[in-house]
């Protein structure tokens, strides 16, 4: 079984999911940004189940490894809706929002059909190998529109204060993710010490979006030169 240091660790972001969602709720920001709030339901409806699983069959069993991964690649299909809704708001008086859909779904069912296209040859478990495969590609196409993304801010001087705080937590987060992986794969003997990491990093989102639905108010406004000086 499972000790406390075991469930400590894993659902340790539980509470800031339930804080973000209720801050979403009493400012009014749970329909507006629906992606992202519904990604955070999600994550919070998966730890749920993570933690039955867990304290039902322990942490090293086939069963909450099966559970992990494909809870995880479903939690970062939300997250890739959550940031193309983003691009959405920031392209929105560009009137470009139908663009960005079409681009967004081209761009996940490629990556997908990539995924399948590395994993064909497993003999064996060729759907969860598929599973774990998408949920990586999506990490790295995501961080890569993240930064595409804030490039367009700075390009186009976006200065909605809440909007820009929501960009720059997703870049942070799939950079954290990002570093992660590439430790694991450059270093295989941290393991031990790497798997202790994502946990702590999918606090990070319900504390910075949970922040920016609270503290920053939908019509506040940064000063332009703040961010940066981008020439036209």
């Amino acid at each position: 079984m499972p000790g406390p240091f075991e469930y400590i660790l894993w659902f340790l972001c539980t509470p800031f999911e339930v804080a973000a969602l209720v801050c979403a709720l009493r400012k009014k920001a749970l329909k507006r940004y629906f992606f992202l709030n519904l990604y955070i339901a999600a994550s919070l409806i998966a730890s749920l189940g993570r933690l039955q699983i867990l304290h039902s069959y322990g942490l090293r069993s086939n069963e909450y490894a099966y559970f992990y991964f494909y809870s995880d690649a479903l939690l970062t299909i939300c997250l890739y809706f959550a940031l193309i809704s983003l691009y959405s708001y920031v392209f929105t008086e560009m009137k470009a929002e139908k663009y960005v859909s079409l681009a967004a779904t081209v761009l996940l069912v490629g990556t997908a059909i990539f995924s399948y296209a590395v994993v064909q040859q497993s003999s064996t478990k060729l759907v969860t190998h598929f599973v774990i495969e998408l949920s990586q590609n999506l990490y790295f196409v995501g961080l890569v529109l993240t930064y595409i993304l804030w490039a367009s801010i700075l390009k186009l001087r976006e200065t909605r204060t809440r909007l820009i705080q929501l960009v720059l937590s997703l870049g942070v987060y799939f950079s954290l993710f990002a570093a992660t992986y590439a430790l694991g794969n450059l270093y295989p003997s941290m393991g031990s010490v790497l798997q202790v990491l994502p946990p702590l990093i999918a606090c990070f989102l319900p504390i910075a979006w949970g922040y920016a639905f609270w503290h920053l108010a939908e019509e506040a406004r940064i000063v332009p030169a703040r961010l940066a000086v981008v020439p036209r």
